[in-house]
């Protein structure tokens, strides 16, 4: 089982070809994987075994008849539980829609479907996606691999936490404020931030719906190119990189990082420079984002689910509360402002494209933190509860670009993750300086798996 679940997407859709593994055998080995760890990690609200199974015989029938098959055919896919899969209860990480069941695929399913991925669950998110951690009423805390006392981040963290400890090959998130980033950076995985309107979930749940997207969560940025190109509809093969102008924001506003995570992020800077790039350490004209995102995604709070505060109130988490009472008391002219700063951010940070490719940031400001203590001082400064662990990720989603978290290193024995942003539409560049990185930095993804027993939790 050990060596099946750590093949790579390339390996696996190879050997399917050759005829010398069997999708069936491979999703019955992560299905066992999930069965054997998912109780200790909480990654999985819903484990689709017979849907699992079924699909993967479908692939291997397929194979086995040498018919034209998907470019994901018989490959373990884990589905965010913000995205409907036809005949299974979306959640959206809420006690409220625990029983709903979707009577349809949305976007992002439908095309991962119609590439033969194999569903092998939805996996836990934030209520609604309104929090950077992955707890909710559901049930327990989605816990980090890498020490299950931390939090994997969120909102995406069940999609993170499954990646990482190899219980599905990949999985897909969705990003509206560093949903797949933040997660991707404190679990030791590959996530990527597309750019809006790439990789729509038409009929999908909505929410954060002007700075959201879907984007692949995976263990190598190899693995994202075949996910990304069927969301996207477009082919991801690899390229050589020219030589770039990287803008390299160590402080994004001044803000306070954690000495490991910074000491990580620089490492970074220097292996680009060795890899021939001009890298310019660079302040970044980011200010006035959250007076753009602040009303933008409190006014879809309050359209979208400001019925649940009158009806349900009792039934949904305190943050997802607190939304619904900031929303219910904003004012009309904070979202008209918005409304108007909103193109101007964007025009701004996308004037820096004209003098850089690539913009480097640390994707967080700490490394994973303990369950439901989020930071209140970094480095000695006191911080917002609310955005000071991760202030790094939000600007970008504002700003309506491309970026993904790239793990680059370890802090106390906790993985790091270094943030590359690009111009909209450059997902391809994106891709292949990041996986030019992954190679230099050399990050063992399989350590954290190695970490656990077939039978036992690790020790944190």
């Amino acid at each position: 089982m050990d060596e099946l679940i750590n093949l790579t997407v390339a390996e696996l859709g190879a050997a399917y070809r050759r005829r010398e593994l069997s999708p069936v055998e491979v999703t019955t080995a992560f299905l066992e994987r999930i069965d054997e760890v998912d109780p200790d990690l909480h990654a999985f609200v819903t484990v689709m075994a017979d849907t699992a199974l079924a699909r993967a015989t479908e692939a291997e029938r397929q194979f086995a008849a040498a018919e034209p098959a998907g470019a994901l055919a018989g490959i373990p896919i884990a589905v965010k539980d913000a995205f409907h899969v036809a005949g299974v209860p979306t959640s959206l990480g809420s006690v409220v829609y625990r029983d709903l069941v979707s009577k349809s695929d949305s976007g992002v399913v439908r095309r991962l479907r119609a590439a033969g991925s194999v569903f092998t669950g939805k996996t836990n998110t934030a209520e609604f996606g309104q929090s950077a951690t992955s707890d909710n009423l559901l049930g327990p805390d989605t816990v980090n691999p890498w020490d299950v006392t931390r939090t994997p981040g969120g909102s995406s963290g069940g999609s993170a936490s499954a990646v990482a400890a190899r219980l599905s090959a990949v999985a897909v998130g969705s990003d509206g404020g560093g949903s797949i980033r933040i997660p991707a950076a404190f679990c030791g995985v590959y996530g990527l931030k597309t750019s809006p309107g790439l990789c729509p979930d038409e009929k999908g749940f909505r929410a954060m719906t002007d700075f959201v997207g879907a984007g692949p969560m995976t263990s190598t940025v190899a693995d994202a190119r075949p996910l990304l190109g069927v969301l996207a509809g477009r082919d991801y093969a690899r390229g050589t990189v020219p030589k770039l102008r990287v803008a390299y924001c160590a402080r994004p506003e001044g803000r306070p990082v954690a000495p490991g995570v910074a000491q990580a992020v620089d490492a970074v800077a220097r292996q680009l420079s060795a890899l021939g790039h001009e890298v310019i350490q660079t302040d970044l004209p980011l200010e006035g984002w959250n007076d753009v995102f602040g009303p933008l995604v409190l006014e879809d709070e309050h359209r979208e689910r400001g019925h649940l505060l009158t009806r349900h109130a009792d039934q949904l988490t305190r943050y997802e509360r607190s939304s619904l009472k900031a929303a219910l008391a904003l004012d009309p002219a904070a979202v008209a402002r918005a409304r108007e700063l909103l193109p101007q951010y964007r025009q701004r940070i996308a004037a820096l494209f004209t003098r850089y490719d690539v913009i480097l940031t640390p994707a967080t400001a700490v490394p994973p933190f303990p369950l439901g203590e989020r930071p209140s001082h970094i480095d000695g400064r006191k911080v917002d509860q609310l955005w000071g662990a991760f202030p790094f990720a939000v600007p970008f989603n504002v700003a309506g670009v491309a970026a993904a978290s790239l793990p680059c290193g370890f802090a106390d024995g906790l993985p790091v993750g270094a943030q590359l942003v690009v111009a909209p539409g450059a997902e391809q560049l994106l891709l292949d300086v990041s996986e030019d990185l992954e190679e230099a930095i050399g990050f063992d993804q399989l350590a954290v798996v190695s970490r656990w027993s077939r039978t036992t939790a690790p020790t944190p």
